[in-house]
């Protein structure tokens, strides 16, 4: 059963984790590169505030985004602004995000997101959660996958995990950090290949924030993941 008030403090509390590291930075370091291939620390910051915005307009039964155009357009537009204009913006989206989740709501209602994917309206505070943990992560300012709280971590790479189950061109595979386990890509009585390896690197691979080098597998090469 998801917990959507929990995963709402959840939130509550990585952000104030992200904001407070991020109000050490200054104008000049918003404007340098992020670990996202092409978007600066600003252009990171930018798309959590409206991303804030449209995880509104999923509550409230509108689109999420206009189109994708309008939603690239939006981040570029807001990239180049001061250090304490994005922090401002980040804060105050996700505040109104957290007012309109405290309305009475069937929870239990289907969502549409974006690309023709709908889910659970009590997973968005999680989506949410996903968005600010691994975003604090590639502002690339002392912010790991190590650092994440440990129950994020676990339930990201179930997450990730089941959005590659049956995926034709991922071989059955078993995850697992010695701890876990977990199962993703083609329907098969047995796996196919065994990745094993830290928590934070296999939610690294799974996320597209490592190449998984770091990983060890039996039965076969490190599967090659699709975009997400």
């Amino acid at each position: 059963m998801i917990d959507h008030a929990r995963d709402l403090a959840s939130v509550h509390d990585a952000t104030e984790r992200l904001l407070s590291a991020a109000a050490k930075l200054d104008d000049t370091a918003v404007t340098q590169p992020s670990r996202l291939p092409g978007w600066t620390r600003g252009h990171v910051l930018a798309h959590l505030a409206r991303n804030a915005d449209a995880l509104v307009n999923v509550l409230e039964g509108r689109p999420m985004y206009a189109s994708a155009e309008a939603r690239d357009a939006d981040i570029a537009r807001d990239a180049p602004r001061p250090l304490d204009v994005q922090l401002t913006d980040v804060r105050e989206t996700w505040a109104r995000f957290q007012r309109v989740a405290a309305e009475p709501a069937d929870w239990s209602r289907t969502v549409a997101l974006r690309n023709g994917v709908t889910d659970s309206a009590a997973r968005l505070p999680f989506r949410r959660w996903v968005e600010v943990e691994l975003h604090h992560v590639d502002l690339g300012i002392g912010y790991e996958l190590e650092d994440v709280p440990a129950e994020f971590a676990e339930r990201e790479t179930a997450f990730l995990a089941e959005r590659f189950t049956g995926h034709p061109d991922v071989p059955a595979t078993r995850l697992t950090d010695g701890t876990h386990a977990w199962t993703t890509g083609r329907t098969a009585e047995t796996p196919e290949v065994t990745v094993t390896g830290a928590l934070p690197d296999l939610l690294g691979w799974l996320s597209g924030r490592r190449d998984g080098s770091s990983l060890a597998t039996t039965g076969g090469a490190l599967p090659v993941l699709p975009p997400l």
